[in-house]
């Protein structure tokens, strides 16, 4: 696949496995593109593969929530009386 049709498939595999809505999808695969994550696949056609998508996508993911830390969910104010 070429390297457009790569990134697609990344993005589509975190929708599919994530539940991530297109747009966070998107922006997450720019992201990391930007940040040099899919070099080696720019110049490697050989590392264009399903499989291949599947492991980045994982990989994008997880290093996307470990950055994250362990922050508590942000909790609503009560209307003060």
């Amino acid at each position: 696949m070429t390297y457009e049709e790569y990134l697609d498939e990344v993005t589509t595999l975190l929708t599919e496995l994530y539940d991530m809505s297109d747009e966070a999808a998107i922006k997450l695969v720019m992201q990391v593109q930007a940040a040099d994550f899919f070099t080696l696949h720019d110049d490697l056609p050989e590392m264009r593969t399903q499989e291949r998508a599947l492991q980045d996508a994982k990989t994008i993911f997880e290093q996307k929530n470990k950055s994250r830390g362990h922050v508590a969910p942000k909790r609503a104010k009560k209307p003060s009386k």
